[in-house]
């Protein structure tokens, strides 16, 4: 299994022997949880922020007739440069 050596500061590293010892876990396990849900987390927003556009894209014209004052100026309208 491939490795990565994560380098921490002093405080750092006994904060995370401290939670550890509290969960009764490993350091090694509790970096590698905290890892996988991070990577979990980003996969979800990355997910759900592509759910939106979709949504948004499907909807733009209903959009942009209940809210017309934030539709951008269409070329040649607003003000001059």
């Amino acid at each position: 299994m491939p490795a990565l050596n994560v380098e921490f500061s002093d405080r750092e590293l006994e904060d995370l022997r401290q939670i550890a010892k509290e969960r009764g876990t490993s350091m090694k396990a509790l970096v590698r949880e905290a890892a996988a849900a991070d990577i979990a987390r980003h996969r979800a927003l990355q997910e759900g922020a592509e759910v939106f556009r979709r949504f948004f894209r499907a909807h733009a014209d209903e959009f942009a007739a209940a809210f017309p004052d934030d539709e951008p100026p269409t070329r040649g309208e607003g003000r001059a440069a």
